[in-house]
């Protein structure tokens, strides 16, 4: 299985630079099997049935980007720089993983001001940096929340700089537990409206947390796709979710995860037989063609990046043939790719 397998020709403009507005105003390729059909995502609630199940993740994205002036004392006096910081993971020692740009120039022991109110103490072990801020708790979240921007993916930061905006479009309207640097992008879509109507419906939902990590956006280095090693992210499935989920397998109702990051967890907790239990800790599951399914039944996601871990994913729900033919549909129809793009409902043939 070759890294080529999962390329795909991707026009420029197709990458969405903003959201639709409403959320539920953007497009939904509909995939039964190998027939695509053309919908919106305000459609979904007659796409789906009634006593099927949405998976959500309540991760809440922190805005972990912060531009701050380093400073050091040296022999000449103090030397101050500009430095680019993205935060990764807390520690269990109260400090924070992070990327600096430039990393190269950090020293151990500077001093990286950010705001009036939030600065940080530079760490470096192995290479790898370590912040450690002087506000923890609330404090810490207020003066995050003030100095930071939104973790924008890089095919989009690359064209535009985050902005107020987005500390609303990149995050979900039920966003709850704050540690992700990347949103959970296909519940994007989802505002109140479309909530009342799926639950008028008779469509439940459930919600774990995946905190989804930088390392969503590293790309695969390696041509035989078998050998890739998946980041880990922390997740957590509970107990009431879990029952929730078995109790829906047992009448008979579908279990449709909204995006990767949801279906990806679900997928490490379940039990071989499908079988839902509660789950704390790192998932760094690996899904690509060949894998046996535990309790996915259909799964609501965005369009991925080429030669990416997501596109080996769905090539795997829906087999690698249909998935070619799905994209040559969303590219040749102007569907908007990537995180801020359009999604698609991907109902893998019943075997």
């Amino acid at each position: 299985m070759k890294l080529d397998d999962f390329d795909f020709d991707l026009p420029e403009g197709l990458i969405a630079t903003r959201p639709a507005r409403p959320r539920s105003s953007a497009r939904l390729l509909l995939a039964e099997g190998d027939v695509i059909g053309d919908k919106t995502v305000a459609d979904l609630p007659d796409l789906l049935q009634p006593g099927d199940r949405l998976i959500l993740n309540d991760t809440r994205v922190i805005p972990a980007r912060l531009t701050g002036e380093r400073r050091r004392m040296t022999a000449e006096g103090e030397v101050r720089a500009k430095i680019e910081v993205t935060l990764l993971e807390p520690q269990a020692d109260s400090s924070w993983s992070a990327l600096g740009k430039p990393m190269r120039k950090l020293k151990p022991g500077e001093k990286i001001i950010f705001s009036n109110a939030l600065e940080a103490d530079v760490h470096v072990s192995d290479g790898n940096l370590r912040l450690r801020f002087n506000l923890t708790g609330n404090d810490f979240d207020a003066a995050l929340n003030a100095a930071g921007a939104m973790p924008l993916p890089p095919y989009i930061a690359g064209k535009r700089a985050p902005d107020e905006r987005d500390k609303e479009d990149y995050q979900t309207i039920w966003a709850k537990r704050a540690g992700a640097v990347a949103a959970p992008t296909a519940s994007l879509h989802f505002d109140e409206s479309l909530i009342a109507a799926l639950s008028a419906r008779g469509i439940e939902m459930t919600f774990v947390t995946l905190h989804v990590g930088a390392g969503t956006f590293l790309p695969v280095t390696v041509d035989d796709v078998t050998t890739h090693k998946m980041h880990a992210e922390w997740g957590e499935v509970r107990d009431k979710a879990a029952a929730e989920i078995n109790a829906t397998r047992a009448a008979g109702g579908r279990i449709i995860p909204v995006g990767t990051t949801a279906l990806r967890l679900i997928e490490s907790a379940a039990a071989p037989d499908g079988t839902m239990r509660a789950f704390e800790g790192t998932t760094d599951i690996f899904i690509y063609p060949g894998y046996d399914w535990r309790v996915t039944d259909a799964l609501m996601t965005n369009f991925h990046l080429p030669k990416s871990t997501l596109m080996m994913l769905v090539s795997s729900l829906m087999g690698a043939q249909v998935i070619r033919s799905i994209y040559d549909h969303a590219v040749a129809n102007e569907y908007r790719f990537f995180s801020y793009g359009d999604a698609s409902l991907l109902i893998p043939s019943r075997k």
